[in-house]
């Protein structure tokens, strides 16, 4: 009887022809670089007549100085209200007319944008990201920043001032890293920061980093590289570079000490945030902590949801979280109580079970399961080329963190390579009780279903 790895099957139905079964996995692109600078990736996948242009620019919040912070998200609503060539409002019309469709993101380390549209409309998608790369200044105006920058302070509000729990992620950055390090402070940035910058400022900022020789452009799907790379040099080649700002050289990521912090909201149940800092992105460690979320909290046999939500039947949910970046990472369990249950009885079990991890190996059938997980991920972002998840970005991704833009079958290695008693040793190494944050949001007013010994914020 004839059978299939689940490799080849993954591949078979994701439409990947270009890589044989059993053979290693990659992803054949073509990279140059124009003489402004700019790195320009192309990939060819005759799949689907449809083509995904996705540009990293390598500036995030980690990029920003304490008191101006909030720039490099700011900057990813001003780059879609138009260019030298680009009337308000057209950039998203255009490009909806010609049946694609576009975002954009902002994180730590980078901003990316990207277009997912028919391939014969490539040129189209170069065209819009050229002029704003090249010519988004002749187009900007005080008036205009200061209509997206209340843009992004309403955002704010919505999402963190008057969100319930959205307050979570501003305090455990601020209390995970010293407060000179660019992870301190949240992407969106503060309201005093954004109220406080000068149209000077914001200018300066885009001076500094949304330039050729800092970005990365990766072009994906039904294309001929030939046609792409003369597409590119057309719409790109007349765009200056200037100068990039230098590297940031932040203070080390260091956390010695338990800090306990309670916040009361506007909340119905309490919620428990354990946070500990992890190793940077790509880092040895890294991989480890991936799989030891699944462990943990990924499907009803992952072991704190099954002690947490089916057998004891104190909390309403519980996950983890391994977020790495370029220059240190985080890891975090967050749990919500049920009704009429405190977060120091999860904190109990979370931590028992924490401990567990620390002096029992996992079993070799809980480290399948979890490798299963990601693989299927994993195959699963190789099906499409467009999208924040597909090939193209990963591609970027790849070359921003690695160098190497086809990093796919060493990414996938280091998840194969894991062993149960890595994830123990990771437990070991980063999990401290005397170096995380405990983070307790309750009702106001509910102090005491907080963690154990918490102090108040």
């Amino acid at each position: 009887m004839r059978k299939l790895s689940l490799m080849a099957l993954l591949f078979l139905f994701a439409g990947l022809s270009n890589v044989p079964a059993g053979d290693k996995l990659s992803a054949p692109y073509t990279r140059f670089t124009l003489p402004n600078g700019l790195t320009v990736i192309v990939h060819e996948d005759h799949t689907v007549p449809r083509v995904s242009v996705n540009i990293w620019y390598h500036v995030g919040s980690g990029s920003e100085k304490v008191g101006r912070t909030g720039f490099a998200h700011l900057f990813e609503h001003i780059l879609f209200e138009g260019s030298g060539h680009v009337p308000e409002g057209k950039f998203d019309q255009w490009l909806e007319a010609a049946g694609a469709n576009n975002n954009g993101s902002t994180t730590n380390d980078r901003t990316n944008y990207y277009e997912d549209l028919p391939s014969n409309a490539l040129e189209l998608a170069l065209f819009l990201e050229s002029d704003r790369m090249g010519y988004l200044i002749e187009a900007m105006s005080p008036e205009k920043v200061d209509g997206q920058r209340d843009v992004v302070k309403n955002e704010k509000r919505q999402r963190v001032d008057n969100q319930p729990y959205g307050r979570a992620w501003e305090l455990l950055s601020k209390n995970l890293y010293p407060a000179e390090h660019p992870y301190s402070w949240s992407v969106i940035g503060s309201m005093e920061d954004l109220s406080a910058a000068s149209y000077d400022d914001v200018v300066e900022f885009f001076n500094n980093y949304y330039t050729p020789s800092n970005a990365a452009l990766v072009i994906a799907g039904d294309v001929n590289t030939d046609e792409a790379r003369k597409l590119t040099e057309k719409w790109f080649s007349d765009v200056p570079n200037r100068a990039t700002a230098p590297p940031v050289d932040p203070v080390p990521a260091v956390l010695s000490e338990e800090k306990r912090i309670v916040l009361e909201d506007k909340v119905q149940l309490p919620r428990l945030y354990m946070a500990w800092l992890s190793p940077a992105r790509f880092q040895p460690g890294d991989a480890e902590f991936d799989l030891l979320t699944s462990v943990l909290t990924e499907g009803k046999n992952s072991r704190l949801y099954k002690r947490l939500v089916y057998e004891l039947q104190i909390a309403q949910s519980v996950n983890s979280y391994n977020g790495s970046n370029k220059l240190s990472g985080e890891f975090y369990i967050i749990a919500t109580a049920r009704a009429g249950h405190t977060l120091a009885e999860l904190e109990k079990v979370i931590q028992e079970e924490l401990d567990k991890i620390k002096n029992e190996v996992p079993s070799d059938r809980e480290l399948q399961r979890a490798l299963n997980q990601y693989e299927a991920d994993f195959y699963r972002g190789l099906e499409k080329s467009g999208g924040f998840g597909g090939k193209a970005n990963q591609l970027n991704t790849y070359f921003y963190y690695t160098g190497n833009p086809d990093y796919f079958n060493e990414d996938l290695a280091r998840y194969q390579a894991i062993s149960p008693n890595d994830l123990s040793a990771i437990a070991n190494t980063y999990l401290n009780d005397d170096a995380r944050v405990i983070l307790s949001i309750v009702p106001e007013g509910k102090t005491e279903l907080a963690g154990e010994k918490g102090g108040v914020k």
